[in-house]
């Protein structure tokens, strides 16, 4: 049996962070986000008018996406526009692999 694979220290580490990447990712709203910044990057008032949400809602959605580094942002004058950070998205994605595929 190969159960003691998941349980050392790195892939201990790794669950942990897969776990917090589900949850990020498992609100709806944040998964729409996701998917509309993938095409394009987007101000916080486009994305409210898109998704027909309070703009307080929405950046409170995008703040959770930033603080696991999902999204990354720059300021154009008053303006914030975001944009989807590919690479950490990939990284998560081969880490779920790691722990739910099987190796044939």
């Amino acid at each position: 049996m190969k159960t003691k694979r998941c349980e050392n220290k790195k892939m201990q580490k790794g669950l942990k962070g897969s776990v917090n990447f589900l949850k990020a990712v498992s609100e709806e709203n944040r998964l729409k986000i996701l998917c509309i910044l993938k095409e394009q990057e987007m101000c916080v008032c486009e994305i409210w008018e898109y998704l027909k949400l309070p703009q307080n809602l929405v950046s409170h959605h995008l703040k959770v996406l930033k603080d696991f580094g999902l999204i990354s942002s720059r300021r154009d004058g008053l303006k914030i526009f975001y944009k989807l950070n590919q690479s950490v998205v990939k990284k998560n994605i081969k880490l779920l692999n790691k722990f739910l595929i099987l190796k044939t």
